[in-house]
């Protein structure tokens, strides 16, 4: 899909919601200059009032993981969908859009979650931050590598408590890996492979799917927001919309910022220099059916260069060596395999819970002689991190500080996936240097609706 550039300030601009927030509805005609802006404030001595959007499938679990808070409002353009949700609270208003929402119950909302399809994650969130509401986005945080700054940068501005919805980063598989990195488990790591099943629902070489009759209980035009529009298909919603490139971010908008959160924070991975992919068939609007990403990090004062490289569609590393010949490597939802000067770690799940040396025999020595001493304390729980943040506490591990640079680094990979050609990264300006079409799939345009 090729979109035009727009500059960066113009971007901030109009992604800050100018273009976005603008609806005709009775008495209410949103644009830049109508959405308050100010700082998020601190909650003391009372639960939080927070607003939920998107709260059917993966919205409802987040939503039932925040029950002791106050739950004052609920947004879903699908109330049938939503219907578990609806009936659980039912002392919560309920909207079908964000927007009207937001606005009729500014001073009762203090927190937002916000668990809908990709391509509306920014605008929704863009819209609760400028107005001062600390928020909880689902993975990947944006749509696009440009949207992913503006949000990290509107966050710090707006001072408001963020998290993203990796729930890996709360586990304690990612503080034993940083213990053992520093122990030098395995020594001067400088290779990783990370694999995953997905995807679970179709891609490949398609063209758009063709109009149906939009369901009653469905508002198609909230559904798609600031997408382009569409006719309605039930291939696009509720569930494989992943897998279209104007909804979702493909197998690795879904894995991986799961399975590369641990990589990214025990090894300082920002900002590659190259990515490059080989993948199979693929469309304008779907992604393909299978995809190998390799990432080049150049090395910084505490490592040398890292390589690190992703596989989908059921495509695997080189067995190991080191892996005895009655062993497989692992499936289910994936694996790792971190490479390093003195031994290989294998990883059994894609948020390092299950992390070993291999062979064996290696992993009974260091079990046995040289585990380092578990330092770090465990957390007190993922949505339990935001909202002691949205009180005063320490900002959740997994704040867009952190969680945007990652979500930059994971999407950086469609744009080698969607044009099959090594990618030169200049971070700081947000620009591939050696592709210039790629660029413009680093922004998009907004439609109003």
């Amino acid at each position: 899909m090729q979109i035009p550039e727009i500059n960066r300030r113009k971007f901030i601009q109009t992604a800050g919601l100018g273009a976005l927030a603008y609806a005709a509805l009775p008495k209410i005609a949103w644009s830049w200059d109508d959405i308050p802006s100010r700082t998020g404030k601190i909650v003391t001595g009372r639960k939080l009032n927070i607003a939920c959007i998107g709260v059917g499938g993966q919205g409802r679990r987040d939503l039932d993981q925040i029950t002791s808070e106050n739950i004052v409002a609920l947004c879903d353009i699908d109330p049938m969908r939503a219907k578990k949700s609806f009936e659980k609270y039912p002392d919560a208003k309920k909207y079908k859009d964000f927007r009207v929402m937001l606005m009729e119950m500014d001073d009762q909302i203090d927190a937002v979650t916000i668990s809908t399809p990709d391509h509306m994650h920014f605008a929704a969130a863009m819209m609760a931050i400028k107005m001062g509401k600390h928020v909880f986005v689902q993975k990947p945080l944006t749509h696009t590598i440009a949207e992913a700054r503006a949000l990290t940068e509107a966050a710090r501005k707006h001072k408001v408590m963020t998290q993203m919805g990796i729930q890996g980063h709360s586990f304690d598989g990612i503080r034993r890996m940083r213990e053992w990195y520093k122990a030098r488990a395995i020594g001067e790591i400088n290779e990783v492979h990370i694999w995953t099943n997905r995807p679970v629902w179709p891609q490949g070489d398609r063209p758009l799917a063709p109009a149906q009759e939009v369901p009653a209980h469905i508002d198609w035009n909230l559904w798609q927001g600031i997408a382009a529009e569409r006719p309605y298909n039930s291939a696009y919603m509720p569930f494989a919309w992943r897998g279209w490139s104007e909804y979702g971010c493909g197998a690795l908008g879904d894995i991986g910022c799961h399975a590369m959160d641990c990589p990214f924070d025990v090894l300082d991975l920002s900002n590659p220099t190259s990515v490059e992919a080989v993948c199979g068939p693929q469309s304008e609007w779907s992604f393909p059916e299978w995809s190998i990403v390799t990432y080049q990090f150049p090395a910084t004062a505490e490592r040398g260069p890292i390589k690190l490289v992703w596989y989908d569609g059921n495509k695997f590393p080189e067995r190991p060596q080191e892996l005895e010949a009655s062993r497989k490597l692992p499936s289910g939802d994936g694996g790792q395999l971190w490479y390093g000067t003195e031994g290989t770690i294998m990883i059994s799940d894609i948020y390092c819970k299950a992390a070993r040396l291999i062979p064996q025999s290696a992993w009974v020595d260091f079990a046995k002689n040289r585990m380092p001493e578990e330092t770090e304390k465990p957390s007190i729980g993922h949505k339990e991190e935001w909202i002691e943040a949205c009180k005063g506490g320490e900002p959740a591990q997994a704040n867009f500080d952190y969680a945007g640079p990652l979500t930059e680094m994971v999407l950086l990979g469609n744009l080698a996936v969607r044009f099959g050609k090594k990618i030169e990264w200049d971070p700081k300006n947000m620009v591939c240097t050696n592709v210039p079409e790629a660029n413009t799939l680093v922004r998009k345009k907004y439609r109003k609706y």
